[in-house]
């Protein structure tokens, strides 16, 4: 078994690699220990890099508050949006690359367009729209703007275009109609698309702060992400119970990713020797 030759160019990339791994755990870190602090602790200079007494009484106080409450609603908007995205976008993708039609690249042009869109742009019309339907102040106020995501139509469309046109003739000649060669050809060929999205739309739901802040206004309808703003005090703010909030905040979308990795690392690998 030949060894990997250590090279000076092999010792400068672990340590940098180390370097930008350590800076995007630590703040983690900081979160986590930081949940089990008192005030006086959490706030003493020099810091305490880790609670030599920790506590429980910020998870306490936090779930005194309706923060459980917060957490539900943060999951049904979340799960809500990934999977309607999963669909509508799967389905667009699909037939933007395997379909052809007159208007088709018009269309596919007018997703790339809308992409480079900033979401305030359309937030006074969404708003208008949730309003008339009489959903504003509504969990589905969150999650029904997130439906026909641009980039998730982008992604899936991407690999839908890697599926073998033969293998969809094939199926016709089987007599599949076009929901079942969607659902036993196409489907398990984008698999890894399915868990690139999931992942993507999750996140991006998750901590989609500005759409949330606009609107949902009832205490009780809040996520967590709001809800832990609410925290905060003008002139005094208990950062231990903060951190609480920003860990339990944390737990899903660490949960999430580690549950849909393996199909992301199959997107990246799928893509990478697409060609």
């Amino acid at each position: 078994m030949l060894k990997k030759k250590i090279t000076p160019y092999s010792v400068f990339s672990m340590v940098v690699l180390a370097v930008v791994a350590f800076t995007f755990i630590f703040p983690f870190y900081w979160i986590i220990t930081g949940a089990f602090k008192t005030q006086t602790v959490a706030i003493q200079l020099p810091p305490q890099w880790f609670p030599t007494e920790p506590t429980l009484d910020n998870f306490v106080k936090l779930f005194k508050n309706p923060a459980l409450n917060w957490f539900l609603n943060s999951v049904v908007t979340s799960l809500g949006s990934m999977a309607l995205v999963c669909i509508t976008a799967s389905l667009a993708g699909y037939v933007l690359a395997k379909k052809r039609f007159w208007g088709q690249k018009v269309m596919f042009s007018l997703i790339i367009c809308a992409m480079a869109l900033p979401k305030q742009v359309v937030l006074v019309p969404l708003v208008r729209i949730m309003s008339t339907i009489h959903l504003s102040d509504t969990l589905w106020a969150v999650i029904l703007p997130t439906v026909g995501w641009p980039f998730g139509i982008f992604l899936m469309k991407q690999f839908s275009e890697t599926i073998p046109t033969e293998m969809l003739e094939a199926a016709r000649i089987d007599g599949a109609g076009e929901l079942r060669t969607f659902l036993s050809v196409v489907c398990p060929i984008i698999k890894p698309g399915f868990g690139a999205l999931a992942i993507f739309t999750f996140i991006n739901t998750w901590n989609d702060y500005f759409l949330q802040l606009i609107m949902l206004r009832s205490r009780s309808k809040l996520t967590i992400a709001l809800g832990i703003a609410t925290l905060q005090a003008e002139f005094a703010t208990n950062y231990g119970l903060l951190m609480a909030g920003a860990a339990l905040g944390a737990v899903p979308i660490v949960t999430v990713f580690l549950c849909f990795q393996k199909y992301f690392t199959q997107g990246i690998t799928m893509g990478a020797v697409k060609g």
